[in-house]
């Protein structure tokens, strides 16, 4: 699901995240995994309004309110006429690829799919809020089970077998 080693050594890396990873793992409380899991952790300032929106849950908005000393947020330049796959695209998936490709990040954060094909078209490793817990279970951060059953009572929509399947695998090994 994710091409990241699964040693706590070797698994840092400069991300950049857009919306909802963060705001699914701040909602079930497991949003400082993030500094454990990577050396530098990037978001653009458009997906900082986004999760500080009067629409965004409580706790996000609180959260985001005062970011952690471990997010960088990056305001970034968004030209998007020319490339017609960013058009379509929300203000922060835009610039979460756009400074993605500037920073030559090592992987993206998102979890919606049409961001995630234009980020993997134009070269970048992505995976999102589910990639981003099953790397931590591996590492003996969270346990997936408890995280998945947090995550299963937010609004987060997945394939349920999806889920299933992971936790099998971990109960296998």
């Amino acid at each position: 699901m994710l091409d990241v080693p699964t040693t706590p050594r070797t698994a840092k890396r400069l991300i950049v995240a857009d919306t909802s990873p963060v705001n699914y793992l701040v909602l079930i409380g497991y949003v400082e995994i993030l500094p454990q899991l990577f050396e530098n952790v990037f978001m653009p300032a458009a997906v900082r309004n986004e999760l500080a929106d009067e629409e965004a849950p409580f706790a996000v908005r609180e959260w985001i309110t005062t970011p952690p000393d471990w997010l960088q947020v990056r305001s970034v330049l968004i030209s998007d006429d020319s490339d017609v796959d960013l058009q379509s695209l929300d203000e922060g998936e835009k610039a979460a690829i756009t400074l993605a490709v500037f920073l030559g990040a090592d992987l993206v954060l998102m979890d919606e799919r049409q961001g995630v094909a234009v980020a993997r078209g134009k070269g970048l490793a992505v995976t999102g809020t589910i990639g981003v817990l099953d790397l931590a279970a591996k590492l003996g951060l969270v346990d997936l089970r408890d995280a998945f059953d947090r995550l299963r009572r937010t609004s987060f929509r997945y394939p349920m077998e999806v889920m299933e399947d992971l936790l099998r695998q971990r109960t296998e090994k």
